[in-house]
């Protein structure tokens, strides 16, 4: 086995980790724009809000609080958090070896 392999591994780590850091900010900006009100005419707000909304498809609409702030903060909430415990589990798992 080549002495790089290990090297190689911790980079692939660092990149899920940072890629599941990135995902979770997204989101995170995208429940605390919703939550402050942002001007949805904005460039941002809606690259922000396409972004989430497509990185938490699967959960955005999971839960059917009847406040509608409470289904944007659980549903992209959770999506943040899957996405924050999965990636970085992988990376440390990639990290030991």
């Amino acid at each position: 086995m080549s002495p790089r392999y290990p090297n190689g591994t911790k980079q692939a780590g660092t990149v899920i980790a940072t890629v599941a850091d990135i995902a979770a900010v997204i989101l995170g900006l995208w429940i605390l724009m919703y939550l402050l009100d942002a001007n949805r005419a904005n460039d941002l707000v809606q690259f922000v809000h396409e972004a989430a909304r497509w990185l938490a498809g699967w959960s955005h609409d999971l839960f059917t609080f009847d406040a509608e702030w409470a289904r944007v903060v659980a549903g992209y909430g959770l999506a943040a958090v899957v996405y924050l415990v999965a990636g970085h589990g992988i990376a440390n798992r990639l990290h030991r070896d």
